[in-house]
């Protein structure tokens, strides 16, 4: 079933705001939220490419778009450089 489009919004707007925390980055909550549900999205397609697949509650995809935002923000770097 899902989270739905309001639980995706929240959920990434955490993910989102947890991963400027530890990144130490300056974003905004629209950044963060942008963030945090993409990063999720391209995270569980190679997730899913991988075989590993998170399941639809909060947790896990607060953990995948976690990640994937950081892995977001860390590209963002590399590439101001």
């Amino acid at each position: 079933m899902g989270l739905g489009i309001l639980g995706n919004i929240i959920i990434g707007g955490l993910a989102g705001w947890f991963a400027s925390m530890i990144m130490k980055a300056d974003t905004g909550l629209i950044l963060n939220i942008i963030l945090g549900i993409v990063g999720a999205v391209l995270l569980n397609i190679v997730l899913a490419a991988l075989g590993i697949y998170a399941s639809d509650n909060v947790v896990p995809q607060l953990i995948v778009g976690l990640i994937g935002a950081c892995i977001l923000i860390a590209i963002g770097r590399a590439v101001k450089r």
